[in-house]
């Protein structure tokens, strides 16, 4: 399943130093987005002063966010060649999913130990407007719910180590999917809604193993969802 939403946990203070209200945090979440959607397309240079313009940001500020996604492994910065968006690689993207299923299905039942009604508040907030998104077909939104779902999930397991790992690992595997792959149906937008909610349930419900569960069914079988989409016209 990229609006403010995300925009603002990608810049969570309780993850890091990145107040959501500074611009290098608003900078970051709006070129993230764009890079997971494809719409900064993989190893396409980026000019600073043209990225000041479009975003409406000082270069400072694009600087600081390219530094970030530098870090994330998103953009590739070289001295004298300049800072271009990282190609996607098969291997890396397999490697990813594996290591958010480790993690993100013990959040997951972290979460449902021990997150606090505001927590579960946040999660559940994720999803609002989810259904228009569909409706509309709207690819960026729905990345953004499905970001910033996921995001406040692994915060409300209390872990910060983890919940800084899911951000990361979500952002290379959904970049994947949204830059590579074929749109999802309107089926299975619904259905991943769905899953979403039957996880957010599970979680103010307390209940440890079915949240685990519901977190798997969400995440899926990227092998079996690789190979599916591959193979439709």
């Amino acid at each position: 399943m990229v609006g403010r939403t995300v925009l603002s946990r990608a810049g969570d203070s309780r993850l890091d130093d990145w107040s959501p209200q500074l611009l290098k945090s608003r900078l970051y979440g709006q070129l993230l987005v764009d890079i997971i959607v494809g719409r900064l397309a993989p190893g396409e240079r980026l000019d600073e002063r043209v990225l000041a313009r479009r975003y409406g940001g000082g270069l400072a500020g694009i600087r600081e966010a390219l530094a970030r996604l530098a870090l994330e492994g998103l953009v590739i910065r070289r001295a004298r060649v300049g800072t271009m968006v990282a190609s996607l690689d098969l291997m890396e993207a397999r490697e990813a999913f594996a290591a958010r299923a480790l993690v993100e299905i013990e959040c997951a039942g972290l979460a449902s130990r021990f997150a606090t009604e505001a927590d579960i508040a946040a999660i559940r907030a994720t999803l609002a407007g989810a259904e228009k998104a569909i409706a509309k077909n709207d690819v960026r939104a729905l990345a953004a719910m499905d970001e910033a779902f996921h995001v406040a999930v692994a915060e409300a397991s209390h872990n910060r180590v983890l919940a800084k790992m899911v951000m990361t690992l979500h952002h290379q595997t959904a970049r994947f999917w949204l830059s590579a792959m074929r749109e999802p149906s309107l089926e299975e937008s619904r259905r991943a809604l769905a899953e979403h909610r039957a996880l957010a349930d599970a979680i103010a419900g307390r209940d440890g193993t079915r949240a685990r569960e519901a977190m798997r069914q969400s995440l899926g079988d990227f092998p079996a969802d690789l190979r599916r989409a591959w193979d439709t016209p």
